[in-house]
């Protein structure tokens, strides 16, 4: 009777764990992710964009802004906040497409959107060049960002 009640006693107490195993996180299930130099479309989480394409779009998005603000007559409400950062990234990505020349995907990778996202931002951009204060906005907006970046191919922006 001693020996079973030993034996229930140890194999319901819970077992110590070593201590190199302490502290230690269990091992991802993920597969590791791709060499950044590596840059293959094969590979399962897509291209690795290029930081350059990053940067630059990173970049129009904040002139895009900056230069919304500088348009804007008054201090936006919450609304008009959301819907002023939709018109800019939309804008900001249209800029990035026609005038840097970058693929929808790299661009939709940038902003954390999908390449039909962009596609539909391009759309309605290209829309609204109807209204020639837009269309005005629009081309100084291009040409500071061709100033910035230069013209990619070296022409020259009309």
């Amino acid at each position: 009777m001693q020996i079973i009640r030993t034996l229930y006693l140890h194999s319901s107490r819970k077992k110590p764990r070593p201590p190199a195993a302490r502290g230690r996180r269990p091992k991802s299930v993920l597969p590791p992710k791709p060499p950044l130099a590596s840059g293959s479309p094969d590979e399962p989480w897509g291209p690795v964009l290029p930081v350059a394409a990053h940067l630059r779009c990173r970049v129009v998005r904040q002139v895009t802004a900056e230069m919304v603000m500088l348009v804007g007559e008054r201090v936006p409400l919450r609304r008009d906040r959301r819907r002023i950062n939709c018109h800019v990234r939309q804008i900001s990505m249209y800029v990035c497409h026609v005038v840097l020349q970058i693929s929808l995907t790299d661009i939709g990778y940038s902003f954390g959107r999908d390449r039909t996202t962009v596609g539909h931002a391009c759309n309605v951009v290209e829309d609204r060049r109807d209204d020639p204060a837009f269309d005005d906005f629009l081309t100084s907006l291009e040409r500071v960002v061709t100033s910035v970046f230069g013209a990619p191919g070296g022409r020259e922006h009309a």
